[in-house]
């Protein structure tokens, strides 16, 4: 199987950090000072990328519905529950917490996240387990990257990220009934994480990610269904021992730790082999279905990864 290297960047090309924290201070003032019909719409300042060879010839989903039609349950079950009501949460400042099982762990800030990795456009698919899905421009950097500055010890074999809690800034954090266990935890294989495909997305559309879209960091795997994407991350763990996934801890028989799209494994309650592209065929929903690839379509790049496996059992 060939090698899938990322290209490099030139230091010219990237927003010089000074340009950076002036925006994420505006953005920061503007998040508090307006209303939720607004909120969506302040993350604005554009971020420098450069487009490279992780894309599809697809036609892109419009950013308005890639950032209208979301699962983010901290802000509620709905699709259009976090663009309403993400507007009272705030990304800056934040810090990652990156140790376990690693020789170097560190506490990072998003600005020097920023600053130190350097950040690329990667137009990927990507499809969600209800059979809904998009093609977005992402911006961000191999999750390896940050991988390699904390230097993993040879006992890790997985990493375990999880998400904030903040009952007051995500209401589908607080209340009497909770549709899930709170934090938000997921995890990937240390190989899989290693996989130059996935990335920490800092934004999308040329633009500084917005709340509802998983504010200020959140994990892009395009091979996989949507909800290994989490958002918001406030911690990332080497481990040993596969760690827990909050869809797999809920409902182990619908949700695989691997999640894989794969079409010859259907959900539970649906078919997983066709899709609808969101925003496609005259509506929002998409218009007629076409066929789900095996991993997502990036088959050629992550397949060596499950060699031998039966990807039936290990969904």
């Amino acid at each position: 199987m060939p090698v899938f290297h990322p290209p490099k960047i030139a230091a010219s090309e990237i927003t010089p950090r000074a340009l950076y924290l002036d925006r994420r201070t505006l953005l920061g003032a503007a998040v508090g000072g307006l209303g939720l019909a607004a909120a969506s719409k302040v993350f604005a300042a554009p971020l420098a990328g450069k487009e490279t060879d992780y894309k599809v010839t697809e036609k892109i989903t419009s950013k308005e519905d890639a950032t209208s039609y979301n699962n983010f349950y901290e802000f509620g079950t709905g699709k259009d529950d976090p663009v309403r009501n993400s507007g009272d949460f705030k990304p800056t400042p934040w810090r990652v917490e990156v140790g376990g099982l690693v020789n170097k762990p560190q506490v990072i800030g998003i600005d020097d996240i920023m600053k130190d990795f350097v950040m690329e456009e990667r137009i990927y698919r990507m499809r969600c387990v209800e059979a809904w899905s998009m093609v977005i421009p992402w911006i961000g950097f191999p999750l390896s990257a940050l991988l390699d500055r904390v230097e993993p010890l040879g006992s890790a074999k997985y990493v375990a990220f999880e998400t904030v809690v903040r009952p007051d800034e995500m209401p589908g954090q607080k209340g009497f009934f909770q549709p899930l266990p709170w934090p938000y935890v997921d995890g990937l294989r240390l190989d899989e994480a290693r996989n130059p495909l996935a990335i920490l997305a800092t934004g999308l559309y040329g633009e500084t990610l917005p709340n509802q879209n998983g504010a200020p960091l959140r994990l892009v795997v395009p091979w996989k269904y949507g909800f290994k994407g989490i958002k918001s991350i406030v911690k990332i763990t080497l481990t040993e021992n596969e760690p827990p996934c909050t869809w797999n801890k809920s409902a182990a028989n619908e949700y695989g730790f691997y999640a894989n799209v794969n079409p010859a494994v259907d959900h539970p309650r649906w078919s997983q082999a066709t899709e609808r592209r969101i925003g496609e065929g005259g509506g929002l929903f998409g218009g007629a279905r076409m066929n789900t690839l095996p991993f997502n379509g990036y088959g050629e790049q992550v397949a060596g990864l499950y060699s031998g496996m039966d990807l039936t059992v290990n969904f």
